[in-house]
């Protein structure tokens, strides 16, 4: 039978453990996640294992990256739930800070990012957000030190900003995309999933079927613009607000007119009722 994980929940108690796990020079994958974990998150942590000798997996939902408008009060917390998965797959070190831990009295840093920050995607409708997530991304890699770092695909713009951010600052910390994971009707796997209505759960998928037409379109020849547009048509019809339906770059993010431009990532956020889901696929 397998030990429990070690949870960390000060910066001594995380040092302590990371100076065990690193015994013999073993490498370390971390896994960040604002907890609420889902299969999804799980493939992360499976992917790590086959990365790394060590698995640490941080739970912090993280106020930095959330604007007064949105649900931080409101996201969802399920840290017995989220202890006993990381449990059963074996994570040898979970670090769970609460906010003052995280951000002492008198905390007045943050990292400023650039590039795939300002791409007229998410930073559009959420400008406050990538500065919250390379603050907290940059302090978890300063904590754990890792030697990888597993992020989700489904945050695609957040991944690029990331793997900037973790070049750019000479952390030595090689940042890994992991495919995203689908329900078995296309839905991207997200913690806010929850808090659709059944209703809307029968919709969501919508975002996903358009983005194939789109990209079935693109592969026949027809430009970006009008591709998007039929996309988008199918996502505003089936009763979304539809934010944005790009078709980008897959490293810059630049907007791109035609297949020719390069290799494609699209990339979509709409909400339903109160929901708001992001999504992308590579053409």
């Amino acid at each position: 039978m397998s030990r429990p994980p070690v949870v960390a929940r000060t910066l001594p108690a995380l040092r302590r453990a990371l100076g065990e796990l690193r015994r013999r020079n073993a490498s370390v994958a971390l896994v960040p996640t604002m907890g609420a974990l889902h299969d999804g998150h799980i493939s992360l942590v499976r992917l790590a294992k086959r990365r790394a000798d060590k698995v640490v997996v941080s739970v912090f939902v993280n106020p930095t990256q959330f604007a007064p408008n949105e649900d931080f009060g409101s996201y969802p917390r399920t840290w017995k739930a989220d202890a006993a998965k990381l449990a059963a797959e074996n994570v040898d070190l979970i670090w769970n800070p609460d906010v003052k831990a995280m951000y002492p009295e008198g905390f007045a840093s943050r990292i400023g990012v650039d590039g795939p920050a300002v791409a007229g995607l998410e930073d559009r409708f959420r400008p406050h957000f990538f500065g919250g997530v390379a603050t907290v991304v940059g302090k978890l890699f300063m904590q754990v030190r890792p030697d990888f770092a597993i992020f989700g695909s489904k945050d695609y713009q957040q991944l690029r900003v990331v793997t900037r951010m973790a070049a750019d600052l000479d952390t030595g910390v090689k940042v890994i995309g992991a495919p995203t994971v689908r329900e078995r009707d296309g839905l991207a796997m997200s913690s806010r999933n929850v808090y659709l209505s059944p209703e809307q759960r029968q919709i969501a998928p919508t975002l996903y079927r358009a983005m194939k037409e789109v990209a079935k379109l693109l592969k026949a020849g027809k430009s970006a613009d009008a591709a998007v547009a039929v996309g988008s048509k199918l996502i505003t019809e089936a009763g979304f607000a539809l934010d944005y339906l790009e078709a980008r770059h897959a490293e810059t993010l630049a907007p791109v007119r035609s297949l020719k431009d390069g290799p494609i990532r699209l990339l979509v956020a709409a909400k339903i009722g109160t929901t708001r889901l992001i999504d992308n696929i590579a053409v």
